[in-house]
């Protein structure tokens, strides 16, 4: 069931299992619930309001090609669906429910407040009704040049089968009247849209009345479908869109090379089994069911859709305007005093030094890696690699130090979802450099984010090392809330070295004396240290917990987490996104509080706090407590020894979110988010803005 909130937005609510567990699929769909009420949210900046959409047609896609996908393909043998099981056909039915509101919502948002108020301020969307005789002429002139080349419509009949329909693509379905040039009934005719052109269109000033005007490449087309079938009438058209399964598979034990074998299966990506289907909403219905019946698709998985079928591409709209008042205003990361003008490696020989990322820069991680490149005393760099994005310069210096002869060792993901091609170019550039590249573990996810440095000092090796909890991402870094370490402490970079060494040599791992390393350590030590709170709460001393991480999904975590709140620990989880705990149930979960928060910046670090008797054990790790991250993933935990940087990690990763009242929401014992205000007096406290206050600069004038 769904309620309403005071405001007529829809409250999705939780599916549970037994009362213990809250469903993964419809907490999915709960976090995108949270993203799309930033799009709603009127003190934001317009066009961050429209980014927000295009983050929830994202995520909706990536839910739909990955998540969805992924349980449909259990129950598919020779290409072909078996029965769902009843409990599986449920979860589907309320996924589709809850999907069919999001999107409703969204372009509901987009066409009653996004749009109207964006002409408002002189940014003009224009379908074909709305532009000018000028303009249409200068779109009839584009459609003539750019468009009308490329594209190459096909007419159904025995020789001509309905086409193969790449993932996501923008595709026309075009009902025809009469007879074609041969004297045949082809009355259906399939066109996709150029890949090649930009999907939203900026006209030039000269036929722009006042302000900025685009149009989107689906409404050129729109208006001169006709033009495409002369002789004949188009009795009704369609934009539509279909989202496949997209998880990609290699047998890892079979193949001789994962290379090369990934590089043949990313192809087939774009043509796997149809989970959903777009289109516009005046879409003929008999239209919208031949489709169904091409792509064996679910009407429950129909989306109409009042705009583009695809809103993640009005993206380009947003980063095409310069008008900063309709953004966030601007921001400068801080900088660590110990790293202003400093040599890194000096520094480091006498303190650790954390970084906390979008509000502390990550040039300190960058410099760190460039200097190892061009310092002649570093002989070998070892890292490892999961997302980094195109251009990196990051991945210059490790290019640059094989180049100068280095020993450079890179543990590159070749899976790493939807940048398996990024990465594979990655790999052939630092082998032609000269620097050694690994794979990992054959059936597990490399994706610790570890780089250590080894400098000859003295006549001797001296270890350097950076812990992360994000990736070596220099732009999603920007971007994304996460932790850094830097630090020549023997105690953790002998570790560190011990987890290059068994990922390059794929032998056993000597026993790490500070790193929980998964699949072998982690899920020991994280059961062990929430028992051992449950162990001082039974003995009547204070347990106290608190953990901060994407998702929270394993179920032996959750049940030791039930365990701890019913010896009387007090537990607070900062969960982003999925989670499958459920709080607040009497004598289960009453200890234990679940909030999310959603703001400018994404939450990605992990953090987990033990009060262990004052100790104040603080982990920061790569790993959330879901079953891939602890069981089919290399992952590490750090512990932050510095007792100093110790309180910082509390003081600015944790205890701020627990006080946030602007972007913070509850999880509920009914298993809805509500969103968290200020109580009385209580003054308005946003988490993000204080950190970006406290730890950033003022942005440049």
């Amino acid at each position: 069931m769904n309620s309403k909130s005071s405001d007529g937005r829809i409250l999705m609510t939780g599916a549970s299992r037994g009362g213990s567990y809250l469903n993964r699929e419809l907490s999915l769909l709960d976090f995108n619930r949270r993203v799309l009420a930033m799009a709603e949210d009127h003190s934001i900046p317009l066009l961050e309001r429209l980014r927000y959409l295009c983050i929830v047609s994202s995520n909706l896609d990536e839910f739909f090609e990955v998540r969805l996908a992924s349980l449909l393909a259990q129950h598919r043998i020779g290409g072909s669906e078996t029965a769902l099981p009843a409990a599986l056909a449920a979860t589907m039915n309320l996924a589709a429910q809850h999907a069919h509101a999001i999107v409703a919502r969204q372009y509901e948002l987009l066409n009653t407040e996004i749009l109207p108020q964006l002409s408002r301020h002189g940014i003009h969307l224009l379908r074909h009704s709305e532009r000018t005789p000028e303009q249409r002429a200068w779109v009839k002139a584009y459609f003539e040049t750019k468009v009308r080349p490329l594209l190459t419509p096909i007419g159904l009949d025995p020789a001509h089968p309905f086409p193969q329909v790449v993932n996501k693509s923008l595709n026309f379905i075009i009902e025809l009247s009469g007879k074609d040039a041969f004297g045949r009934d082809s009355g259906i005719a399939i066109l996709r849209a150029p890949r090649v052109l930009p999907r939203v269109i900026r006209l030039p000033e000269e036929v722009t009345q006042k302000g900025v005007a685009y149009c989107l490449l689906s409404s050129i087309i729109h208006s001169h479908i006709e033009d495409l079938f002369p002789g004949r009438e188009v009795i009704s058209y369609s934009q539509f869109r279909v989202t496949r399964n997209s998880d990609l598979w290699v047998d890892e034990e079979e193949v001789k090379n994962l290379r090369q074998a990934l590089q043949g299966e990313l192809h087939s990506r774009q043509f796997g089994f149809a989970v959903r289907l777009e289109v516009a909403r005046s879409c003929p219905k008999h239209l919208s069911r031949f489709l169904l019946e091409q792509f064996s698709i679910d009407p429950d998985h129909l989306y109409e859709v009042d705009g583009p079928v695809n809103m993640v591409r009005l993206n380009q709209l947003v980063s095409d305007v310069k008008r900063p008042e309709l953004f966030f205003p601007g921001f400068m990361p801080g900088m660590p005093a110990a790293m202003v003008n400093s040599d890194i490696f000096a520094t480091l020989q006498h303190q650790d030094v954390l970084l906390y990322h979008p509000y502390q820069s990550f040039e300190p991680v960058i410099d760190f890696l460039r200097e190892a490149a061009e310092d002649p005393d570093v002989v070998a760099i070892k890292q490892t690699i999961y997302r980094t994005g195109i251009n990196s310069t990051l991945m210059e210096s490790l290019i640059l130090a094989a180049q100068r002869g280095k020993e450079v060792t890179v543990v590159l993901e070749l899976m790493a979802r939807f940048d398996e091609e990024t990465n594979i170019n990655w790999a052939e550039r630092l082998e032609r450099a000269g620097a050694q590249v690994v794979y990992g573990v054959v059936g597990l996810k490399t994706h610790a984010k570890l780089a250590l440095v080894l400098r000859r000092e003295h006549g001797e090796l001296r270890y350097y090392a950076h812990l992360g909890t994000g990736n070596y991402h220099p732009s999603t870094s920007k971007l994304y809330t996460d932790f850094g370490l830097l630090t020549a402490n023997p105690a953790l970079t002998s570790d560190v070295n011990e987890v290059f060494l068994h990922l390059t040599s794929l032998a056993k791992p000597r026993e790490l004396q500070q790193l929980w390393l998964a699949p072998f350590t982690m899920h020991k030590a994280m059961l062990r240290a929430i028992r051992n709170e449950a162990a001082i709460a039974r003995q009547g001393r204070p347990g106290r917990i608190i953990a901060k991480m994407n998702s929270l999904t394993d179920e032996t975590i959750i049940r030791a987490l039930y365990a701890a709140s019913q010896a009387g620990v007090k537990i607070d989880l900062i969960v982003r996104g999925a989670c499958a705990l459920h709080p607040g149930v009497k004598g289960q979960s009453e200890n234990i509080t679940v909030r999310s928060v959603i703001g400018r910046f994404l939450e990605h670090s992990r953090i987990y706090y033990f009060r262990n008797d004052l100790e104040h054990d603080v982990y920061l790790a790569s790993a959330d407590w879901m079953n891939r991250n602890l069981f089919r993933r290399i992952e590490v935990a750090f512990p932050v020894l510095d007792k100093t940087l110790k309180k910082r990690v509390i003081q600015e990763g944790l205890n701020p979110y627990l006080k946030d009242n602007v972007n913070a929401w509850e999880l509920g014992a009914d298993g809805v988010y509500r969103k968290r205000k200020p109580r009385g007096k209580q003054a308005h406290f946003c988490a993000q803005q204080f950190l970006a206050r406290t730890l950033g600069l003022p942005a440049a004038t």
